[in-house]
C-alpha cells in the first residue's frame, strides 16, 4: 500500500482543533519532549482514509500502541471493544481525572480499554502532569472539568 503525505492544509486544521494536546494521552505540545503525529483513528489498512474525520493528533508512544487496532478488551468486562474515537466520542463521557489529576480513569469499557491499550498513564506521562500541575497547566483547556 502507498502511504499519501497528508496536505499541510489538512495538518493545520488537525493541529488547530487539538488545540495544542494529544488527543489520546493529553499530553500537551507545548510541554512534551516527543513530536506529534497526524495519527488515522481507523488505519488506512483498515480502510479508513486521510480526512479530517479520521485524523487525530497523537504522540508517537501512543501511536505505536494503537498502531492498527480499533478495538480492544475492557479489562473489567473482558469484552471487546471499540478504541475511544475522538472525533465521534466525548471525552468527558469516557474518562475523568483522578483526584490529583495525574492519572485518567475510564468511566466506560470503550475508556477503560482505551487506557489499558494505549498505556494512557505510563510513567513518562504522569509525569508530566504532575509537572505541569505545580505550574497550573493541567488539565488544559477542554480537558478540565466543568
Amino acid at each position: 500500500m502507498v502511504r499519501q503525505r497528508i496536505p499541510k492544509k489538512l495538518r493545520l486544521l488537525i493541529k488547530e482543533r487539538a488545540q495544542g494536546c494529544r488527543e489520546y494521552c493529553i499530553c500537551q505540545e507545548d510541554y512534551g519532549p516527543d513530536a506529534f503525529s497526524d495519527e488515522h483513528i481507523i488505519p488506512l489498512a483498515a480502510g479508513g482514509k486521510s480526512a479530517a474525520q479520521n485524523l487525530a493528533r497523537a504522540c508517537q508512544r501512543c501511536n505505536n500502541f494503537k498502531y492498527n487496532k480499533t478495538h480492544a478488551i475492557d479489562p473489567l468486562t473482558r469484552e471487546s471493544v471499540s478504541l475511544f474515537h475522538p472525533r465521534k466520542h466525548n471525552w468527558h463521557e469516557h474518562f475523568a481525572w483522578s483526584d490529583d489529576y495525574t492519572l485518567m480513569v475510564g468511566l466506560t469499557p470503550i475508556g477503560r480499554a482505551t487506557i489499558a491499550e494505549l498505556d494512557l498513564n505510563r510513567k513518562g506521562v504522569v509525569n508530566q502532569r504532575k509537572l505541569l500541575l505545580l505550574i497550573r497547566k493541567h488539565p488544559p483547556g477542554k480537558y478540565r472539568l466543568s
